[in-house]
């Protein structure tokens, strides 16, 4: 094994979902092509090549009851930033819910923030 390729956010919407981490979070659509009866759709961070989120449209009841608790209260997904503060500002101002303010840590300055259907992701800025 190599290295972590994708990550699976199971949406209830692909349109909405793909509104969101891209306009919101900064991300750019990798692909959006048919796969048989359904859609294939993976975004990735500008610049990283390593790991791609694939937005799986959630169909049996199991996969829909996940939809939003991909790591029960725990962040599914961590994102290194420059500017900490400046994203949590500007995110806010677009609607993103935040588990508080950006916080010091001994790891950076990070805070928790909610995708449109309560995943938490943390948004980390390395300390300098």
């Amino acid at each position: 094994m190599n290295r972590i390729s994708l990550v699976t956010v199971l949406v209830d919407d692909q349109d909405r979902a793909i509104e969101f981490y891209t306009r919101l979070l900064g991300f750019a659509v990798a692909e959006d092509v048919p796969f048989g009866p359904k859609r294939w759709v993976t975004l990735r961070r500008p610049n990283d090549t390593g790991v791609s989120l694939t937005l799986n449209l959630a169909e049996t009841e199991t996969d829909r009851a996940a939809v939003g608790k991909q790591a029960g209260a725990q962040p599914f997904l961590a994102i290194e930033v420059d500017d900490c503060l400046g994203e949590y500002v500007r995110m806010k101002g677009a609607g993103v819910k935040f588990h508080g303010e950006p916080q010091v840590q001994p790891y950076g300055t990070g805070v928790a923030l909610e995708d449109l259907y309560g995943n938490r992701i943390y948004m980390n800025q390395e300390p300098k």
